[in-house]
């Protein structure tokens, strides 16, 4: 998929529901790139690949119009933020992104969407060196049958999810691509990266 041409059909869903409890605060709300919070950051760069861009929360928090999609269900996990998502959007699949990963980028997304041809696949998922990055992919309605029994067994955890269902992973050499901001030294580099970068 050539991401310059911004499909309307495409989506996308930024997930900023956690709990950020490694941070001290809430990380989607604290300021980034030049915005009030990393989560307009990322909705805003999100905003110039795809057609339509979602966010994923359990209430409303934010300073900025965007279109969000609340949790159906009362407990608190991305796979219950998965599943919310596909009952309230139209499409067959979607990207997925943690919003405290700021430098994945549309070399990434563009390539994500290249292994996607396969129709088969339930879900796309980058895989670093360090490991599976279940918030940085493309999932398919396929995945919810799987999603549904999970959390019937009160199991949520998404690479799970990801082994069980028909998942294609896809490998990138570089892992500062996929850094999370989940602690304050964290965030403190982060920003000074994206300072570097202007």
């Amino acid at each position: 998929m050539p991401f310059n041409s911004k499909p309307e059909t495409s989506t996308a869903v930024l997930f900023a529901g956690g709990k950020s409890s490694r941070m001290g605060r809430d990380k989607s709300l604290l300021p980034f790139g030049g915005y009030d919070t990393l989560c307009e950051y990322q909705f805003q760069r999100l905003q110039k690949l795809f057609g339509k861009v979602f966010i994923s929360v359990k209430e409303q928090k934010f300073g900025f119009d965007a279109p969000l999609i609340l949790d159906r269900y009362p407990e608190s996990s991305p796979l219950i933020g998965l599943l919310s998502v596909f009952e309230t959007i139209l499409g067959d699949a979607c990207f997925i992104l943690s919003v405290d990963a700021p430098f994945v980028d549309e070399a990434v997304i563009a390539k994500l969407y290249e292994e996607s041809k396969d129709q088969a696949y339930d879900a796309i998922i980058a895989q670093s060196p360090r490991g599976k990055q279940p918030l940085c992919g493309i999932y398919k309605r396929s995945i919810i049958p799987y999603a549904k029994a999970f959390i019937a067994e009160d199991n949520h955890k998404l690479n799970a999810l990801l082994q069980a269902a028909n998942s294609h992973f896809v490998m990138f050499e570089d892992e500062a691509l996929f850094e999370n901001l989940n602690h304050p030294h964290e965030y403190e580099a982060a920003l000074k990266t994206v300072q570097g970068q202007k």
